[in-house]
């Protein structure tokens, strides 16, 4: 017994039996007279659906159930017995096996729909011709009428699988896995379906009023319940529409094959086939256009999905944290802590393992967080390395929260090809009070603590308050990087100019000066130091762009003005140790000069000796790559790094600019002299120029001339002006 409870469950086989024999009878009681066939057969759909939906092996249980059938409802004939068996057991058979071989995934998709109705038809067709034969081998029906009794028998099957099969399928489907699939939140209210269901009652008996005034168009009233079926498919969940569908043909096709209410049951074929085919095209609307808004709410929800989540991980993204979090501002609710996690320095995991090892990594510690996540709390990618988790609590619970993330993190650990992979993360956190503040307000708060936290570190929480002196200074850093980007887009830069002086006889005819660069406040219109936007610049990535930008405004001020441009000799820019690994500004310089009418051999660029000793091989591939095109290079600040010799000569530079603290000291200091003294002797050995800078004073500028220093720069000589006022004096 517990072997055949496996196979067919009782609660299951017990359903499908009364089932069956519940829509048997009811479509027996439609038959008049003997070896007639019913007006249709709703059972057939049950058995459609049973063996689709659980295996061949159910046709066990439904050649019994029609014997079964045929002994309590509806005796016949030994020899029809066998037949009816096996018209039932065969043509469902061969349709459940139809359905399988296009291995449908979901019953309310308007393929599977269509698949399904094929596989009626098949079911059909084939029942009829071996159940009519066995009526004819019987002697139930004379074999004159067999291919009318076949057209009836088939129409009869077809109309009884399209009202009840689709309901027995979403009724013994279980339940979707598919991330996409409409929730109840997708339909109507219930009471909007009470509603429905009051109004689809109501619809029914003025279909059976209209009947009893025995007008020949009473049919019409039909419509009444269609119409209410339309709305079903379009606003109700799929299973209201397929089961309101089912007794809507059931009911009508009673009323009509009892002659109830002044409908007339047809007896001519055609009669049969009209009735057949207006029933069928009634279930087939409403559920057509179910599958097709179900496709379509499904494809909503899947682009929905896909524009909130983010794909590597599964989890909500930056859009779906921006929308919740301004839904929980706007409502009235529990304060919440938004805490900002951000990984320390995980770069060095991509570029030690590789990206797909950091990639990795992250999905590893993804899932280790989610596991570990309080009932209630939220976390969100909103960015490659950058997290957001909503708590909902505040305060020392929010710290405490917190911390555990940060110290899950520190000791987890992957393996990955010979490594093992970890990282450590920095949190900000931030109030987030329902009504008080906005979204962009909040973002920026935490963001700035979580900075501050890598600024102090790493591996480590910053909570923003409005007093946190760390916190203001940050954010005044990241408001420069916003002004710097807004000034790369609407060129609020300017260029200004400072004179570069010989101290020897041999000068060269034409101007020499270098380039500085100064940012205008649009807000203020005030003229902005690049002591208070390079670090900035430095800090968010942005020194190789606004590296290129000083080249373009340079190089088209010379384009604009070629007559002011025959008049340079040479005139420096300044880099950024950035841009001297950064094969984009090579490439940009390159097709920049190439392009430009002003000549590359006058264009001088300044690299710190800091930057260049923190990597001479990119240093040199730069002066290399940028020498091809004509470019010259100057070390600038030579001597306040290293203060080394021996590179020199591995680093190909045309001019050695002296740091200024030992031009301020010079008049004061006999250090400052001789180190002067010793890079000018080594410059000249090497068949280089030097170049002191900052000089403040005339006295300044007549030592230097003493120790052979070749030329001078600073406000005793010239101070800086636009270019434009520049070229004009």
């Amino acid at each position: 017994m517990n072997a055949i409870n496996q196979i067919f469950p009782w609660k299951r086989l017990l359903a499908f039996v009364s089932l069956y024999l519940s829509l048997s009878y009811i479509s027996i009681s439609l038959i008049t007279a003997p070896g007639q066939v019913t007006l249709f057969w709703p059972a057939s759909g049950v058995a459609l659906a049973y063996l689709s939906r659980f295996g061949i092996k159910w046709a066990i249980p439904l050649g019994l159930t029609v014997w079964l059938m045929h002994w309590l409802i509806n005796p016949v004939p030994t020899v029809f017995l066998f037949f009816s068996i096996m018209s039932n057991v065969l043509g469902a058979s061969l349709a459940a096996y139809y359905i399988h071989s296009f291995k449908i995934l979901s019953f309310l998709s308007m393929r599977s729909g269509f698949t399904i109705l094929r596989a009626g038809v098949l079911m059909s067709i084939s029942s009829a011709l071996i159940g009519v034969t066995g009526l004819c081998l019987s002697g139930m029906a004379p074999f004159s009428h067999f291919w009318s009794e076949v057209a009836r028998w088939s129409m009869g099957n077809l109309l009884g699988a399209i009202c009840t099969a689709p309901s027995i399928f979403l009724l013994t489907s279980p339940l979707s896995k598919n991330p996409d699939h409409p929730t109840n939140n997708d339909y109507a209210p219930i009471r909007r379906n009470l509603f429905w269901l009051a109004a689809m009652i109501i619809s029914f008996v003025l279909v059976y009023i209209g009947g009893l005034t025995k007008s020949p168009y009473a049919i019409g009233l039909i419509g009444l319940p269609v119409s209410l079926l339309v709305w079903s498919a379009i606003r109700f969940q799929p299973l209201w529409t397929t089961i309101g569908t089912g007794a809507t043909v059931i009911i009508t096709t009673a009323m009509i094959g009892f002659g109830v209410a002044g409908f007339v049951q047809p007896n001519q074929l055609i009669d049969v086939t009209f009735i057949i085919v207006f029933l069928c095209l009634i279930a087939i609307l409403p559920l057509t256009l179910m599958s097709s808004t179900h496709e379509h709410r499904l494809s909503i929800r899947k682009n929905f999905r896909r524009a909130t989540t983010d794909l590597e991980t599964g989890l909500p993204n930056r859009i779906a944290f921006e929308e919740m979090t301004r839904n929980l501002l706007n409502d009235i609710g529990p304060t919440r802590t938004l805490a900002y996690l951000d990984f320390d320095h995980f770069h060095l995991v991509n570029d030690i393992a590789s990206h797909a090892a950091g990639d990795e990594l992250i999905k590893a510690i993804v899932s280790m967080l989610q596991s570990n996540l309080y009932p209630n709390d939220i976390l969100f990618r909103i960015g490659g390395d950058e997290f957001v988790i909503i708590y909902l609590c505040e305060g020392h619970e929010a710290m405490t929260r917190a911390q555990t993330v940060l110290s899950s993190i520190e000791d987890f650990k992957i393996g990955w090809d010979k490594h093992v992979l970890s990282t450590t993360a920095s949190i900000g956190l931030a109030t987030l009070k329902p009504g008080q503040g906005d979204y962009a307000q909040l973002l920026s708060a935490a963001d700035v603590a979580c900075f501050t936290a890598k600024e102090l570190g790493g591996n480590r929480i910053c909570l923003s308050t409005q007093d946190n002196h760390d916190l203001n200074n940050q954010t005044g850093v990241m408001k420069s990087a916003i002004l710097i980007r807004n000034a790369l887009e609407k060129n609020h830069f300017e260029l200004v100019c400072q004179d570069i002086l010989s101290l020897s006889g041999n000068a060269r005819s034409g101007r020499y000066f270098e380039v500085l660069l100064r940012m205008r406040n649009p807000d203020s219109g005030e003229i902005l130091s690049p002591l208070l936007f390079i670090p900035a610049a430095e800090r968010f990535n942005l020194a190789v762009k606004i590296d290129c930008h000083v080249v373009d405004l340079l190089l088209t001020w010379m384009e604009a003005n070629p007559r002011h441009a025959k008049t340079v000799n040479a005139c420096s820019i300044n880099l950024s140790g950035a841009s001297m690994s950064d094969e984009y500004f090579s490439d940009f310089v390159h097709k920049r000069l190439k392009n430009s009418s002003f000549p590359a051999h006058k264009i001088i660029f300044e690299i710190t000796e800091t930057s260049a000793m923190q990597d001479l091989a990119k240093a040199q591939f730069l002066i290399n790559t940028l020498r091809q095109s004509g470019c010259r290079f100057a070390l600038d600040d030579f001597g306040a790094g290293f203060c080394s010799f021996s590179y020199l000569q591995n680093l190909d530079v045309d001019i050695f600019k002296i740091d200024g603290s030992f031009i301020r000291d010079l008049e004061t200091s006999e250090l400052s002299r001789a180190v002067i003294r010793s890079i000018t002797d080594i410059a000249h050995v090497l068949n280089k120029t030097t170049i002191a800078e900052h000089c403040e004073s005339e006295k300044v500028i007549e030592l230097l001339s003493e120790l052979g220093v070749d030329q001078a720069q600073g406000y005793a000589i010239h101070k800086p002006q636009a270019i434009s006022e520049y070229f004009d004096n």
